[in-house]
């Protein structure tokens, strides 16, 4: 669905900071998630692209707000990991910041994709920042990846704990960069948050 959208990206510039976005309009998605969760992966899986945001063996790399534009009012924007990376304690605050501050102040950000590992969702700064994207009523989807590392009956029964879990109108989908497994519900979800 929408394929010839989504392999329409590109990749415009890294943000070190609010000030280097592009100007506030037209409609922006953000990826989220924890440094080893598999977001780099599934973007690029969402984007049918191989190398488009850079994966890694290293958790971390993505240190500034990466954007990806699909037209001229359409962007994905790929924000900083959290919560393992190996960096000093300046730099995950300075990541924090610039978290907060996007989120905050961002106001053509239409919906958030929080990207969480299957095999260990819902941790602190996940629940911490999930908490805080409700209370901003800004729109979330979460995507449980590496679906493909368990086998059925347990990836099913992750499913329906995290979506007893989490706040009512937060929707939660199975997703798979091995698999292509909940390709199609993510890009729906982008596609009536990118209105098209």
């Amino acid at each position: 669905m929408h394929d010839a959208f989504f392999e329409k990206i590109t990749f415009a510039k890294s943000a070190p900071n609010i000030k280097h976005l592009p100007e506030d309009i037209g409609y922006e998605v953000a990826f989220l998630g924890r440094s080893n969760a598999g977001k780099s992966s599934a973007i690029n899986t969402l984007v049918n692209k191989k190398a488009l945001a850079r994966t890694s063996k290293t958790p971390g790399r993505t240190a500034a707000l990466n954007i990806f534009p699909f037209d001229d009012s359409r962007r994905l924007v790929d924000v900083p990991g959290f919560g393992y990376a190996k960096v000093s304690a300046a730099t995950k605050e300075d990541w924090r910041h610039l978290i907060n501050n996007y989120l905050s102040i961002r106001e053509c950000l239409k919906g958030v994709v929080l990207v969480m590992d299957i095999r260990h969702p819902l941790r602190p700064h996940e629940e911490n920042l999930l908490s805080w994207l409700v209370a901003a009523e800004l729109p979330v989807h979460v995507i449980l990846t590496k679906a493909d590392k368990l086998k059925y009956g347990e990836k099913k029964r992750v499913l329906s704990s995290v979506v007893k879990h989490i706040s009512s109108g937060v929707s939660v989908s199975l997703f798979s960069s091995k698999s292509k497994e909940g390709v199609d519900n993510l890009r729906i979800q982008l596609a009536k948050w990118y209105e098209i």
